[in-house]
């Protein structure tokens, strides 16, 4: 009987230390794996939003499909395959910009758009560029990659932009290209 005793004593420290060897901690694996299994909480395609403010139509987005991620924690949405959004200002002339991709960041209210994004303006203004961040609640553009803007007075290539979106007040990094100056005389006789 010792020996059968000994041996099941044996055998269960085999068994609990195999165990507490195998115990490790997967919470980074877990975590990976649950990152890839969050679904969308709803997919809908050929879509058309009006966004209005005081029954003022200020923009039309459609997309071929729409993502939306608002179950997350950081709640998005999704535009995988595209969109084009046309833009009214005040005097309720049409902006348009299209891109190949584009995320929108609900609680933030910032959009990133990528690939072949093109913004273009009611007065033939085109800006293009890779990427490019609207902040829908500040009104503002920018983004760190390079682009190209043309309109009757620019046409020039930079690195970096910053700029409010009637593009009156702007930042950019090194400037290729042409930029119309116009000077006035002085009148005051000096």
């Amino acid at each position: 009987m010792k020996i059968s005793i000994n041996f099941f004593l044996k055998g269960l420290m085999a068994v609990t230390l195999a165990f507490f060897i195998n115990c490790e901690d997967n919470s980074n694996a877990l975590s990976e794996i649950n990152q890839d299994l969050q679904e969308p909480l709803g997919t809908a395609w050929n879509i058309r939003m009006i966004y209005t403010d005081s029954t003022k139509i200020q923009a039309i987005l459609t997309a071929p499909k729409h993502l939306d991620y608002t179950n997350l924690s950081f709640r998005h949405a999704e535009f995988p395959d595209g969109l084009k959004v046309i833009f009214y200002d005040d005097l309720e002339r049409e902006n348009e910009v299209t891109a190949d991709y584009g995320i929108l960041y609900n609680d933030t209210k910032l959009i990133d758009l990528k690939g072949n994004v093109r913004l273009k303006s009611h007065d033939g203004s085109l800006l293009t560029t890779s990427q490019l961040f609207w902040d829908a609640e500040l009104e503002w553009l920018f983004t760190e990659k390079p682009f190209s803007f043309e309109d009757n007075d620019y046409n020039f290539n930079a690195l970096r932009l910053d700029t409010n979106k009637e593009f009156t007040k702007f930042q950019t990094g090194s400037l290729i290209g042409n930029i119309t100056v116009s000077e006035e005389k002085d009148t005051s006789g000096q």
